[in-house]
């Protein structure tokens, strides 16, 4: 009998506040450590927390961007337990009264469409940082704290329990990630924390109550969530196969072990004794404060709203529900392509294409954003002028691109009409010239011939290509495959 896997994730998106979410200290990153913890942030005698109305406004975004119902009246808690790096000795965080409850994520994968339910969405503070290395002369045996991100503003996300594998987790992760960004609560780096998941997974036959789960922490990477998951249902599975039991625990993920292992028993909300945090009052949301997040909201809209613009826009170019779930992978990817198809005149599917393909593993190669792009939408829509009026070949484009991005020449809008001419590469498209080439490549390959003449494709694609290598690839594939047909007759096709 086969199992099910059941995963639900908890997201901390920090949120894009100047400054912490109860004191006027800098949530910039990179400082020296301490040097952005004020009196609030380590607890200080005598000190009283004020909470943030940026950091509130974009919580109430996100809600409304979920369609989740926004609590008028939240309250603050304390969330109790000790670790070094908590000065306070508890967390400001909500539990019984959250800002944003309830809400959906949909998203595409590779099955369709999928809908995610969210439980809430709370405000709560950042702890601090334990550091184990780069301590200089104290390292040995030592670890220092940095509490520069204690009192940072962080929105958690709790999903339903929803989702049942890997690969749907990863592709709800990445659209959360996608929302945030969009809506500008949140920068999304992962790299420095903005943007971390924790996993709660756990394994059942299918239709039976839900198993026990645990909690793997901290996954700061996309590929991290799915190697963790991965990993840890598969230990799941083998230890109750073997007739063991699943101890609820929380667990961190090794990426240079790809394993998860014990970290400790996993706790539940009484450990933590919650109580509203007498120092803080309700948190009511005026009116002009709702206004303005929804304000907010209608001026960026969402990657949905965005997909949806486009199916209609481009409904006539053959552009995909996948593509544009990356086109609107951020607000600056989505202007790059309505910018790439404004200069090339039309040609939606091509620039779709492109984008989420040369450009994106160009992109994820050098890890830049496409802010940064090397390529610029005006030089990739005159390369792509060049496909379009059959100058040059699909191949070559690709080799003027690379071409493009160690250039350095973005600000030159016909750079590509340049290379075209130096290296000789517009595409050869005299008929006699190319039915001279493809005489010689079917009186070389005789076996192709008769291969196809008993109704094999392949060796006519074979030819094909043979035809363009006969070329230097800048022969057009469409004249080549007319000759050839011609030639050989229809058999086979």
């Amino acid at each position: 009998m086969s199992w099910e896997i059941v995963i639900g994730l908890e997201t901390h998106a920090q949120l894009s506040t100047a400054s912490k979410i109860f004191s006027g200290a800098s949530t910039a990153f990179g400082a020296p450590p301490n040097a952005q913890a004020s009196a609030v942030d380590i607890a200080l005698p005598g000190v009283l927390p004020v909470a943030n109305r940026g950091a509130v406004e974009r919580a109430l975004v996100f809600g409304l961007a979920v369609g989740a119902a926004i609590n008028r009246r939240s309250v603050f808690a304390r969330k109790n337990y000790f670790y070094p790096d908590l000065p306070k000795g508890y967390q400001i965080s909500q539990y019984e009264l959250p800002i944003v409850q309830g809400g959906c994520l949909a998203f595409l994968t590779r099955e369709g469409e999928k809908t995610v339910r969210l439980t809430r969405a709370h405000l709560e503070e950042d702890a601090g940082k334990s550091l184990h290395e780069g301590l200089g002369e104290l390292s040995h045996g030592m670890s220092g704290i940095d509490l520069n991100r204690a009192g940072t503003p962080l929105l958690e996300i709790v999903s339903e329990p929803d989702m049942r594998s890997a690969e749907e987790a990863v592709a709800y992760a990445r659209a959360l990630h996608a929302l945030v960004r969009w809506i500008g609560i949140c920068d999304g780096n992962m790299q420095e924390g903005s943007f971390r998941c924790d996993a709660n997974v756990s394994v059942r036959r299918p239709g039976e109550p839900l198993g026990t789960r645990c909690e793997i922490k901290n996954l700061n990477s996309f590929r991290f969530l799915e190697r963790a998951i991965e990993f840890e249902a598969k230990r799941q599975i083998e230890m109750l196969e073997d007739g063991g039991r699943i101890a609820q625990e929380t667990r961190l993920y090794d990426p240079d072990r790809d394993e998860t292992r014990s970290m400790r028993s996993k706790e539940e909300a009484h450990d933590y004794r919650y109580f509203p945090d007498p120092d803080l009052p309700p948190l009511v949301v005026p009116d002009e404060l709702l206004a303005a997040a929804q304000k907010s909201l209608a001026a960026t809209g969402t990657p949905r709203s965005r997909q949806a613009q486009y199916a209609l826009q481009f409904a006539g170019d053959g552009v995909t529900g996948y593509d544009t779930a990356v086109l609107t992978a951020s607000r600056e990817t989505a202007s790059y392509f309505e910018d790439l198809v404004a200069r090339m005149g039309g040609g939606a599917k091509l620039a779709a294409n492109w984008v989420a393909g040369e450009l994106s593993a160009a992109l994820n190669r050098d890890a830049l954003d496409i802010g940064r792009s090397p390529v610029s939408s005006a030089q990739l829509a005159g390369l792509l002028a060049r496909v379009r009026d059959n100058t040059i070949s699909g191949k070559i484009a690709k080799e003027i691109f690379d071409a493009l991005w160690q250039g350095g020449e973005r600000g030159n809008e016909r750079a590509a009409d340049a290379i075209i001419e130096k290296r000789g590469l517009k595409q050869i498209t005299d008929m006699a010239a190319l039915e001279a080439i493809v005489d010689q490549v079917v009186a070389a390959n005789p076996k192709s011939v008769e291969e196809f003449r008993a109704g094999r494709q392949k060796a006519f694609n074979a030819l094909v290509g043979q035809a363009m290598k006969a070329t230097g690839g800048k022969g057009n594939p469409a004249a080549i495959t007319e000759i050839l047909k011609r030639k050989l007759g229809s058999s086979g096709c």
